[in-house]
């Protein structure tokens, strides 16, 4: 399922941010310019921040980031950002933050398989390996799809 829904266009390697609300912003920016999600999606991710504070940070070093579907989730996807600096979540527990998956799921059942094979990832060390050794969006992918 990843393989159909992670794409080169969704990935941002090494992104530069200044801290973590520059991190959400710059890494759902090509979903937003995909079509997968509206800018309002964005702000939910914030609003639910300032609700819940910063619950989907859910692994060291980990963040999903996500909203409520009607906040603007228009197809499923799964954006990948590998951060040049990790930056603090203000998550206490997984702090700092230096990988951050954007997801966007019109519903609430089709995102349930790629979250499946999404945490067989996050539970495998190689794998931060590999994220930390690519360099292209496209070796990403093929991380991600488990070509690489």
């Amino acid at each position: 399922m990843l393989d159909k829904i992670v794409q080169d266009s969704l990935i941002c390697v090494g992104l530069h941010v200044k801290d973590w609300k520059d991190a959400i912003q710059k890494s759902a920016q090509p979903l937003v310019d995909n079509g997968d999600i509206t800018s309002e999606y964005i702000n939910g991710i914030f609003e639910s921040v300032k609700e819940f504070g910063p619950y989907f940070v859910i692994a060291p070093h980990v963040a999903l980031a996500h909203a409520p579907s009607e906040d603007g989730a228009k197809k499923l996807a799964l954006g990948v950002a590998t951060l040049a600096n990790p930056v603090d979540f203000h998550n206490q527990d997984n702090d700092p933050v230096k990988y951050i998956f954007t997801l966007s799921s019109p519903d609430s059942n089709s995102h349930l398989e790629a979250m499946k094979e999404l945490v067989a990832l996050l539970s495998d060390s190689a794998f931060y390996q590999k994220l930390d050794k690519a360099k292209t969006s496209h070796e990403v992918v093929e991380i991600m799809s488990g070509k690489k």
